[in-house]
């Protein structure tokens, strides 16, 4: 008998290093239990909720003002067609909106 197994082999579910295992857990609750106290939890956990579900609604709002921006820039950098070879292509100038009359708001509504 010189082996070097044992007899009796046990097989353990090995669990990664840092795992936390079902006492961890009791010793957590029991911990926050003493704490915050039992009336104070029930809230928290509920205020907790709300700002989980408040971050999701509006990281999902942003994603959609992304996609947005995104399918906009997209039409509007539509293919323009190339010009003729040989031809000078068209200089455009800026043209300014026309000059509005400044007109002030208290004679305007006194005019009326």
């Amino acid at each position: 008998m010189g082996s070097d197994t044992p007899l009796l082999s046990h097989k353990r579910l090995e669990l990664p290093m840092g795992a936390l295992k079902p006492w961890h857990i009791a010793i957590l609750v029991v911990v926050l239990i003493l704490l915050f106290g039992a009336k104070r939890l029930p809230d928290a956990a509920r205020s907790l909720g709300r700002s989980l579900r408040i971050i999701k609604a509006e990281t999902k709002s942003l994603q959609d003002d992304d996609r947005d921006l995104a399918e906009k820039a997209d039409a509007q950098a539509g293919y323009q067609p190339l010009p003729p070879q040989g031809a000078q292509p068209q200089q455009t100038t800026y043209q300014a909106p026309p000059q509005q009359p400044v007109v002030d708001p208290v004679q305007r509504v006194r005019d009326n």
